[in-house]
């Protein structure tokens, strides 16, 4: 068999947990293991990306991944780790954001089924539906006693005199439905392992416990460390939410910047979990790094290796031209080959004028683009000595005062890039 799996994940930082003889086990024979996702959108953000990647060395390493989806559980809401009670969904919104999940997943699984160990997405909505509570709590519930539930983390937390709101029943019953569904996964596919975050520790040995008393078999758990930033802020939230990999939600450029924007010592973590490369090349890329941490060779390694995975090689081409443009390595021509979202995306915030289009297809003169026409500076003056100073340009290029800004200026048909100095930019939009 291929690598061992648990040691790669050792030595990627991407382990916190694990029952003893998981290795052993794994390296039996080849084995089903399966992570939950959860529905509560149609795209994953990067918080998902650690499990989804635990799940893609599972699979490299010969394995069968089952990937999750809790639509039942979404409809109830997962206690761990939060204060109130989730939004319940409907079955509609449920299998929307189903599809939507599985096409994220696989830019990193293999879901054709061309391989024995091929990528396989449930539902346990499918499973769940059709059992009566009586049946549940006849099956499943009678198994489980209470003082174990209550003895859980997730539980005592909620439970806790800090926790401003007390419990459902509902809530309370979120792992025996989990745990569940290990038992369902160990039945009906052969499943012997269930991974997810450090804080799912307590759900998933429901499950095992399950499989033991009700499967009469054994089940394995593993765990991931929660991903945490050097200086305390929260991993995967940037300044506008949360970065999400649809790049509707996140455009490609935004989703480059996250990763790009990553401190060195964040960097020489998250390159270990969020990327394939081997451990020689990676130890190699640190020291390099080391040697010129200015290069910022690291953050941009994981950057690009992540928008070609999650996006394409073309998502990346363009976010790497837009980020050019923003830190001025670039030309009119970089500038005419931005799309529109992405050119919006890398102007956000940026101080913007509207003037009549016809004003540019006659010939705007730079007084009136600086001053006259959009107020950008606060007199015609001052806009003579900036042209006189050189220190004016126009997408890019340096312009004198008897320059015309025409249509053929145009970036996307509509907008124009006026710079004074390094720091000061403008956008003129011709509507």
């Amino acid at each position: 068999m291929a690598k061992k799996f648990v040691e790669e994940l050792q030595w990627r930082g991407m382990l916190h947990d694990v029952m003893p003889g998981t290795e052993e086990h794994l390296q039996e024979a080849m084995r089903s293991a399966y992570i939950g996702f959860d529905p509560t959108s149609d795209s994953l953000h990067i918080g998902s990306l650690v499990p989804i990647m635990v799940l893609a060395h599972f699979q490299r390493c010969g394995h069968k991944p089952y990937a999750l989806i809790g639509g039942a559980t979404g409809m109830i809401g997962d206690p761990t780790g939060k204060s109130q009670e989730r939004n319940l969904l409907d079955e509609e919104t449920l299998r929307k954001n189903q599809n939507g999940v599985k096409q994220q997943l696989s830019k990193f699984l293999d879901f054709s089924g061309k391989e024995e160990n091929g990528a396989v997405l449930v539902n346990n909505y499918d499973w769940m539906k059709d059992f009566s509570f009586l049946e549940f709590i006849r099956d499943v519930g009678k198994h489980i006693t209470v003082n174990y539930m209550m003895a859980k983390d997730s539980v005592k937390k909620r439970l806790s005199s800090e926790a401003n709101e007390g419990m459902s029943f509902t809530e309370f019953t979120y792992q025996l439905v989990q745990g569940y569904d290990f038992l369902h996964l160990y039945r009906d596919a052969n499943c012997t392992l269930q991974m997810g975050g450090s804080d799912q520790w307590g759900n998933i040995t429901t499950g095992t416990e399950l499989i033991r008393r009700i499967g009469g078999g054994k089940g394995f758990a593993l765990t991931s460390p929660l991903i945490t930033k050097a200086d305390g802020s929260k991993f995967g939230k940037s300044e506008g939410g949360n970065v999400w990999l649809d790049p509707e939600k996140t455009s490609p450029y935004k989703f480059y910047q996250y990763w790009i924007n990553t401190s060195d010592e964040d960097a020489e973590k998250f390159i270990k979990i969020f990327t394939f490369i081997e451990k020689q090349e990676i130890e190699s890329l640190i020291v390099e790094h080391n040697e010129a941490p200015h290069a910022r060779l690291l953050q941009k390694r994981l950057a690009e290796e992540l928008t070609e995975m999650v996006h394409s090689k073309e998502d990346l081409e363009n976010a790497i031209k837009a980020s050019n443009v923003l830190f001025g390595k670039s030309t009119a021509e970089d500038l005419k080959g931005l799309d529109e979202k992405t050119f919006l995306d890398v102007f956000d915030g940026v101080p913007q004028a509207e003037v009549e289009k016809a004003k540019i297809v006659a010939g705007l003169d730079m007084i009136g683009a600086l001053a006259a026409e959009t107020d950008f500076l606060p007199s015609n003056g001052e806009a003579r000595r900036a042209l006189k100073a050189n220190s004016v340009s126009v997408n890019k290029e340096k312009v004198k005062e008897d320059y015309a800004i025409t249509e053929a200026d145009l970036i996307n048909g509509k907008y124009v890039i006026i710079n004074k100095g390094k720091k000061n930019t403008y956008i003129i939009k011709a509507v």
